[in-house]
This record gives C-alpha cells, structure tokens and sequence, in this order.
C-alpha cells in the first residue's frame, strides 16, 4: 500500500517515543510492484509506530523465499537475522533466549514455513516462543518461478507446473493443532485489519502466528497478460528484459468488510478468493470452536479472517525458566563465573 509522505516543510508526526513513522522503515522493497508482501511492511511500519515500541527493543528474523526478503523493507534501527530455509524458528529460540527483553518480529512465507521449515514451525509453536511469526503466504514459490507451494489449493494450475494433486496445508489449523496461543488470518488486501493484527499480536505474550493471504502478482497471473514472461519470449523482441513484471495496481478492498460478511475478491489472474470475516459473537478463546470455524470454512471455501484463537494465560517459553532480568547476552565474566571461594566449597563437599 503506497503512502502519502508529509510535504516539505511539515513537522512529521511523532508517536509516544518520540519517534515518526519514517524511523520505523527500511530500504526500498525490490519485490514486484503490487506486491502484497510490501503492504504487509507498510502494516508492521504502522503497527510498531502507533504501539510506540522502540525499533531498537525488536529483533527481525527471517528465512528463505520473497517474504524472508520484506524485514530488510522495515525497520534499519533494528538487528536481524536471516536463518536457512526453513530453519528462522531455531535462530529466533536462541537469540531470544539471549535477551528475553525484546520482542521478536519474524517473517516467513509459504514454503519457508509449510513445506521444508514445517518441523520447526510446530517446535517454536509448542515452546510459545515470545515472538510475533507472520506468514506471508501465496501459494507458490517465487524465488524458483513458481511452483506449487503447500499451501496451494487442490486443482489450482499454474502455467509452468499443471495441476495441483495435492490437499493444501492450512497454517492455521497447523497452529491450532500445536497448542498455539495466538491465530489469525489476514489478506493483504485488507490494511487495516493487516494492521490491527499485527498490533494485538505485538501486545500478546508468546506465539501469535499470522496467516496473511497474499497473492504473487508474477506467477498467478495468465500466460498472455501484457509484459508477462510468456509474451516477451513469444514476441522475441529485445524491449524489456525477459524476467520484467509489469507494474500492477495492487489488490485492495474497496470497502471495509462488515462482521460475518462474505465476499469474492478478483486476484490477478481471474481467479477469485472468498472472504469471510469473523461474526462478532465468534469466541476466538475457545480451541474447539476454532477448528470448527477452520473446518467450516474449508467445506465452503471460505477464507476467514480475524483473531481466531488467543489464549492469555500461558507462560511463555523464556517465563518458565524463571530467567534473571539481566539479558544472557549481557552478563560478564563477573556474573557467570562463580568466585574462587564457592568453587572451594563445592570441592569439599564432593571429595
């Protein structure tokens, strides 16, 4: 979602921290133009600006694909990490285990999470990880020049691979089958819900795993489509490079989506998406009633979107080993060395 910035002259608005939301960005994306993944970075920017949390008190983290390229997109003042495919969980258990004090932001895609990094992913989960796991998830891989990914739908045919054999995994059940304390669901499209998840997801203690819905303008669109890479190789004329993505508006809800509404939108390639939102009455605290909106909807192809399960009361995983308040990562020799005296009375009681 492109964003109008102040005119010169005018004094940028600052949040609680004193902070404007320019110092909560990154480098410009080089993802394709109407790319979902870049309205994400704009909603995570917005999320942490108007939480007034310090760029400086979140760790990115990151693992293989187009999504695990979008925290390089957001917040510069910020250290991250960008693990193997597949292997973010792991490098994001340890470095928050290091310092406990802050908030971990992942981002992670389809294939990065569902397929080769799918183990990891219910590990961090069981372990309810302080950390905030986003999917960015469009069914295919892009980096590769898509392919299905596991969560592409049954029957879905992309130009270059056929037909899709296989039943898709939903993430969501995934995380709901693996004790997770926090689940939602978000299309792209929908920037102010993309929003007001990621903020309630920074406010939650532990894991909250967010399935957002965003589709790759590059590889589900049609074979003749203007600048695609089948029409520049069957016009063989030297005017664009061959890998050129014609500039697409991106993907946007006209209109706010009331509670329980359903409704089709148009992707790119023709192919269209059904919405659901939650109803209001909807208790996103009960487990059961969580698989059964998920199991309700794959019946009906819905796509719901909303908080479908939060549950407040669990530790997280650095709360139940009872860490001291100083981070691990700054403890000196001082305090992780015991003194010469108790090193002598430990060896008197053992010999």
């Amino acid at each position: 979602m492109t964003e109008t910035l102040p005119m010169a002259g005018t004094p940028s608005q600052t949040n609680q921290v004193g902070l404007t939301k320019t110092d909560y960005r990154g480098n410009p994306t080089t993802l394709c133009q109407g790319c979902g993944h870049n309205s994400i970075s704009n909603q995570i920017v917005a999320a942490l600006y108007e939480n007034n949390i310090l760029p400086e008190d979140v760790v990115k983290f990151s693992g293989i694909g187009c999504s695990s390229k979008s925290p390089t997109y957001f917040l510069n003042r910020s250290f991250g990490f960008n693990g193997l495919h597949g292997r973010m969980p792991s490098v994001a258990t340890g470095a928050l285990f290091g310092d406990h004090t802050l908030k971990g932001v992942a981002v992670s895609g389809d294939g990065d999470t569902a397929s080769i990094g799918m183990g990891q992913f219910k590990h961090i989960i069981r372990r309810n990880v302080n950390m905030v796991y986003i999917v960015e998830n469009n069914g295919v891989y892009g980096l590769t020049k898509g392919q299905f990914s596991a969560t592409a739908e049954y029957g879905l045919q992309l130009k270059h691979h056929g037909t899709n054999p296989y039943m898709p995994v939903d993430i969501c059940f995934e995380a709901l089958a693996s004790n997770a304390t926090f689940v939602a669901r978000s299309f792209a499209g929908n920037p102010k819900q993309v929003k007001e998840l990621i903020k309630a997801a920074l406010s939650h203690n532990g894991l909250a795993v967010l399935d957002i819905i965003s589709p790759c303008v590059t590889f589900n669109n049609q074979s003749n489509a203007f600048h695609s890479y089948a029409w520049g190789k069957d016009h063989e004329e030297p005017l664009h490079d061959i890998t050129y993505i014609a500039p697409r508006n991106e993907i946007m809800l006209e209109e706010e989506m009331m509670d329980g509404e359903i409704r089709e939108v148009a992707m790119h390639d023709g192919s269209t998406v059904i919405l659901k939102n939650l109803d209001k009455e909807y208790n996103p605290t009960s487990r059961w009633e969580a698989m059964r909106i998920l199991e309700e909807a794959q019946r009906n192809d819905w796509l719901v979107t909303g908080l479908i399960f939060v549950e407040t009361d669990r530790p997280s995983l650095t709360e139940q080993y009872n860490l001291m308040d100083t981070p691990l990562n700054r403890l000196g020799q001082d305090d992780l060395r015991p003194p010469k005296e108790m090193i002598a009375k430990v060896n008197e009681l053992m010999f």
